[in-house]
């Protein structure tokens, strides 16, 4: 299968965060054309994020590698080095490793379209320098700084 339907692909609103930090990605949504083509080495999400919304909680990961390329709209990506507007033909990556947050935000009127692309690591770390969270799916995934593991959320 070469060709992928788009209105077949997985796809999934919001985020798994742990409450609180699942709120500001709420109106997320992420069709997966990497799992809808059968990739395993790297990930592919076609992703839609709303006015107001967030790409994520700024992050970092210690074994993957992000790539994304804005198709439509314009998001505000923030990093340690700060604000940076991104518009349509835009790209941005980030190294595994390197240990600068980011996250995009959509402060305009607009919905954004953007291509996301990242390593597959199953045993990725992932640090969250702004809250108290972090992801380790050796340690069962998302835990607070200390290491305390956070409930499953429900809704």
């Amino acid at each position: 299968m070469a060709k992928i339907d788009l209105a077949s692909a997985p796809m999934r609103e919001g985020s798994g965060y742990p409450a609180p930090f699942h709120e500001r990605a709420a109106g997320r949504t992420k069709w997966q054309l990497g799992d809808a083509g059968d990739l395993s080495d790297f990930g592919v999400n076609l992703v839609e994020l709303p006015p107001g919304g967030w790409s994520s909680q700024r992050h970092w990961h210690e074994e993957e590698d992000e790539f994304v390329y804005i198709l439509a709209g314009e998001l505000v990506l923030v990093t340690d080095e700060g604000e940076t507007l991104l518009r349509a033909g835009d790209c941005a990556a980030f190294p595994k490793g390197v240990a600068n947050g980011h996250h995009m935000i959509n402060r305009s009127t607009a919905p954004a379209i953007y291509l996301e692309v990242g390593t597959r690591n199953p045993a990725g770390v992932c640090h969250y320098p702004d809250v108290d969270l972090h992801y380790d799916p050796a340690r069962g995934g998302y835990l607070r700084k200390d290491g305390t593991p956070y409930p499953k959320r429900t809704g």
